[in-house]
């Protein structure tokens, strides 16, 4: 018997949410993409998986409360704790491995094509590994098809937000992009929700896992609260107020010669002037 599948069960409420929730997310990471490319390799790699952080409980926290939006009529809907904090786990390695790639190779070519791919992977990933952990008095299909596609967009949205990030044009360039990293995450996913179709055993036998509610709390207090300390760094960073430095070579910059060639110290060209400055102070001023 084929099941009666609701994924709106409250309006228009938790599309909404778990959209904010991933462009929060995404907005962090994507800006801590954007500042490790301002800082010294030392620097970068705690950057980055701040970023990769950020992302992984972003798009994961969306997931599942929009997934409180979801129920099959005359099925109750459990969920494995385990593989769904393996979900958890699963987004924020493989945003990682994305981010790391873009972050030490540059939003160009290859590596934002490969950063971008992986990225969107692991978008797809946590989604059908959490749906994966949803447990219910019968079985799930997909449209193979309509699956494809939910994986493509993730892949092109996400390779479009880090080429974003990686321009570096300040912080309403990085607030575009988390849109668009937004919008991945949330077509990915009721993209991959209109794939699914699900069977009924028309029996009434007890399902094992955590219900909805049961899950609630922990998904809210763990990654909304890393969410919030992420967004405390970030605010606090001045070049994350301030935007783009400059970025331009030294011998471009106002006061510096083209050319540095001479290797004499700093100082030594100015001697003839203090020298000067010296000998006119021996003058007698009153006369």
């Amino acid at each position: 018997m084929q099941g009666t599948v609701d994924g709106f069960s409250y309006g228009l409420v938790t599309p909404l949410v778990a959209y904010l929730m991933a462009c929060l997310g995404g907005a962090l990471g994507l800006r801590c993409t954007t500042r490790s490319m301002l800082v010294t390799h030392s620097s970068r790699p705690a950057w980055l998986a701040l970023g990769s952080a950020a992302i992984g409980s972003g798009i994961w926290t969306m997931h599942f409360i929009a997934m409180m939006g979801f129920t099959v009529r005359q099925a109750p809907l459990h969920y494995d704790k385990a593989m769904t904090f393996a979900s958890l786990a699963v987004a924020i390695v493989m945003v990682g491995v994305g981010i790391f790639i873009v972050g030490y190779r540059g939003p160009r070519g290859t590596a934002l094509f490969t950063g971008g791919t992986i990225t969107g992977l692991g978008i797809a990933s946590m989604h059908y590994l959490g749906m994966a952990a949803m447990r219910l008095n019968g079985r799930l299909e997909y449209n193979t098809l309509t699956v494809a596609v939910s994986v493509v967009i993730a892949m092109c949205a996400a390779t479009a937000a880090l080429w974003a990030a990686g321009q570096v044009r300040g912080f309403l360039w990085s607030v575009g992009a988390s849109l668009v990293m937004g919008l991945a995450v949330s077509g990915m996913h009721y993209t991959g929700m209109a794939a699914l179709t699900v069977h009924l055993h028309g029996t009434s036998a007890p399902t094992s896992g955590e219900s909805p509610a049961a899950l609630l709390w922990p998904m809210l207090v763990g990654p909304l609260a890393f969410l919030l300390i992420a967004a405390v760094v970030v605010m606090f960073d001045p070049l994350m107020v301030m935007g783009k430095p400059d970025w331009s070579p030294v011998e471009h910059k106002p006061g510096v010669p083209a050319h540095p060639s001479v290797h004499h110290p700093a100082h030594q060209p100015h001697r003839p002037v203090r020298q000067l400055g010296r000998r006119g102070s021996r003058t007698p001023q009153n006369r």
